[in-house]
């Protein structure tokens, strides 16, 4: 089987999957999980550029800036998805994480498959929402997206960080971009449904940038979500149990905290660690721009003065 020149080769047929109509169902699914394990490896082979990035996107974010993810179809319902779920996990604005996608909101639901073909549409999209301040990740499996592209270059000429993350080595896209992460996945087991290793991979990718820059940023305090959002019963017993665990108090004891902190666990661990009241705690976590770590270091220091 042979591989057309200059097609990326997440449109390539896969020689190992070339039969693979004729598989039962368990064949089908042992070649996907094989399949899937490579495809591992090599988003292990580009963490020092994913880190890289995610330093980048820190120092943006440490400084009152934004983060934008950018793509089409797969990929930006990746970027919606992953940035949707970070107001929840860790309690911060709805406007600190946004995913864009080329066709707009209708696209998240229904293909808008030409809307990716537009690159002044991704300038002008992308224009539209940044400043010189922000961080832009682009997203496109194949790498080569004029949407995506489009994106990358006007938020680079309007002085943000520029990041992308393609499944391609050579990427058009890692050219326009600061900090290119590029996690080469190969073929796919159905060809060209970039929804599989590459979507996998992708998601891989963004998990790390949003879950690594909101640690940094305090809003995990060992392994504990401290800033979850108690908008179900599911969450508000989860925060009493991290301030449990966080305190090192029984339940009562951690249930009469999170009423008082009015279901802040940040508040409720620090009332409980320091023996002050919510208006102390919270003047803590303001002095410190909400890092719960930092917080906690600021009243041991005050402490022991």
């Amino acid at each position: 089987m042979k591989y057309i020149e200059n097609q990326p080769l997440t449109e390539q047929r896969n020689e190992r999957t070339a039969n693979l109509d004729k598989l039962n169902v368990h064949e089908i699914v042992q070649i996907m999980n094989a399949e899937d394990q490579s495809m591992v490896i090599s988003v292990q082979q580009a963490l020092p550029e994913i880190s890289a990035a995610i330093e980048a996107i820190v120092e943006v974010m440490k400084h009152g800036g934004r983060l934008f993810y950018i793509g089409a179809g797969t990929s930006g319902r990746l970027g919606i998805l992953d940035a949707s779920e970070c107001p929840p996990t860790f309690g911060v604005s709805r406007e600190l994480v946004t995913g864009i996608i080329a066709g707009g909101e209708a696209a998240i639901m229904t293909s808008i498959e030409n809307a990716e073909d537009d690159a002044d549409a991704g300038a002008r999209e992308i224009q539209s929402h940044i400043t010189a301040a922000d961080a832009v990740v682009g997203i496109a499996a194949s790498g080569n997206t004029p949407y995506v592209i489009g994106a990358i270059r006007k938020a680079r000429e309007m002085g943000a960080l520029t990041a992308s993350v393609s499944c391609n080595a050579g990427a058009r896209l890692s050219e326009a971009a600061q900090y290119a992460i590029e996690v080469p996945v190969g073929p796919e087991i159905v060809t060209g449904s970039t929804r599989l290793k590459a979507g996998t991979a992708t998601k891989m990718v963004l998990n790390m940038i949003t879950t690594t820059a909101m640690i940094k940023l305090g809003k995990v305090y060992g392994n504990l979500m401290v800033n979850v959002q108690s908008s179900n019963l599911k969450l508000r017993d989860r925060i009493v149990r991290i301030v449990m665990e966080a305190a090192d108090v029984d339940q009562a004891t951690a249930e009469s905290h999170v009423l008082q902190s009015d279901g802040d666990a940040r508040v409720a661990i620090l009332m409980i660690k320091f023996g002050i009241g919510k208006v102390r705690a919270l003047q803590a976590l303001q002095v410190n721009n909400d890092h719960f770590g930092e917080a906690v270091g600021w009243l041991e220091k005050e402490n022991s003065a």
